[in-house]
């Protein structure tokens, strides 16, 4: 397929700028894939949906603070300092994106926080906007993690058009995170609060946990019009052992296994046997999935509603069917659901 089958007209207004007010209570489209039936619920509902020893598979990532905004030594401009990864802990090295990024150079040395408690070197140009840069501290390495939280802000997406608040510290995050190191939230898991969680688990659904920390390329629009040359941002997952146990005994049982989200549906498509079972592993992915594609852990997943032209919108299409999912936002549009980060909810079955 090409990319140009995936552009649709999205009315600005219907990308969400606030979360709901309870999580649960995003609407929520279930699409049936056997019957091409399409309802209108609310998320709270999906517990309709599945029964005891069903398996919910969440991504635990934990977003961290990640964009920054330091001051350019002599010149004093101020310098959009996005923190991608970490490369090395002990050297304080780290890959970034600045912005502004014509003017700043190899040598460079930018400045953080009022009084200055953080600075940085840029010792290397990686693309055109990335750079690697070395944060000049010698304290403890806890100390240096609570200046970075302290300095940094929630990375809202940019189609967000406002600050991020105190709120988005807890919002743009599921109840479940765990371990540091995404840039990007796994979006479809902000539907679960803990209570409905506990309602889950008292029906006996069971959660299985992958950690895939989510990059800023997954949810960057697609540029090449022949999908197979699209090249996707490597990002670190895990999947260990008790997880696969869980998996593996409802798959073999003939359960519902639910993938929350597209980022936990690529972890599960990166590490999986010949008999189409997952398997502990660990290490880079950049599994790019587009139709057709044949899944082989989830038979069911959780996604929000997504951008054009992205690859979540493109991953969706190839689990629903691209004629099915493409009647669904139709649908969602002329029903006035919300679109992206902090949208509604979509359930495929």
């Amino acid at each position: 397929m090409k990319l140009s089958k995936f552009i649709f007209d999205l009315p600005l207004n219907l990308i969400a700028q606030n979360p709901t007010k309870k999580r649960e209570d995003s609407k929520m489209m279930v699409v049936h894939r056997k019957t091409g039936q399409l309802e209108d619920l609310h998320f709270r509902d999906i517990l309709n949906y599945f029964d005891d020893k069903d398996v919910f598979v969440v991504n635990n990532t934990k977003v961290f603070p990640a964009r920054m905004y330091g001051r350019k030594e002599k010149t004093g401009a101020v310098v959009e300092v996005f923190l991608l990864r970490e490369l090395n802990a002990a050297n304080r090295l780290w890959d970034v994106i600045v912005d502004p990024a014509r003017k700043i150079r190899v040598g460079n040395k930018l400045y953080f926080g009022d009084n200055d408690e953080l600075v940085a070197e840029v010792i290397d140009n990686t693309t055109s906007r990335g750079r690697t840069i070395k944060f000049l501290w010698e304290g403890a390495e806890d100390d240096f993690k609570k200046q970075l939280e302290a300095l940094g802000e929630t990375p809202l997406p940019k189609y967000i058009k406002r600050k991020p608040d105190e709120e988005d510290r807890e919002r743009y995050q599921t109840v479940y995170a765990k371990h540091e190191g995404a840039v990007a939230a796994p979006t479809a898991g902000f539907h679960f609060s803990k209570e409905l969680i506990k309602r889950c688990e008292i029906k006996g659904i069971r959660f299985a946990e992958v950690t895939l920390h989510s990059g800023l390329g997954t949810f960057r629009p697609l540029e090449v019009e022949d999908l197979h040359k699209h090249k996707m941002d490597a990002e670190f997952y895990q999947i260990d052992d008790f997880a696969c146990k869980i998996v593996n005994k409802a798959k073999e049982d003939g359960r519902r296994i639910c993938s929350i989200g597209t980022t936990t549906m690529r972890a599960l498509e990166s590490s999986y046997t010949s008999q189409q079972l997952l398997k502990p592993s660990e290490g880079w992915t950049n599994n790019f999935i587009h139709p057709p594609y044949d899944f082989n852990v989830a038979n069911a997943m959780v996604t929000n509603f997504h951008l054009p032209k992205s690859s979540l919108f493109i991953l969706t299409c190839a689990f629903g069917g691209y004629d099915l999912i493409t009647e669904a936002y139709k649908k969602a549009i002329k029903d006035k659901y919300k679109f992206s980060t902090y949208g509604d909810a979509m359930l495929v079955l």
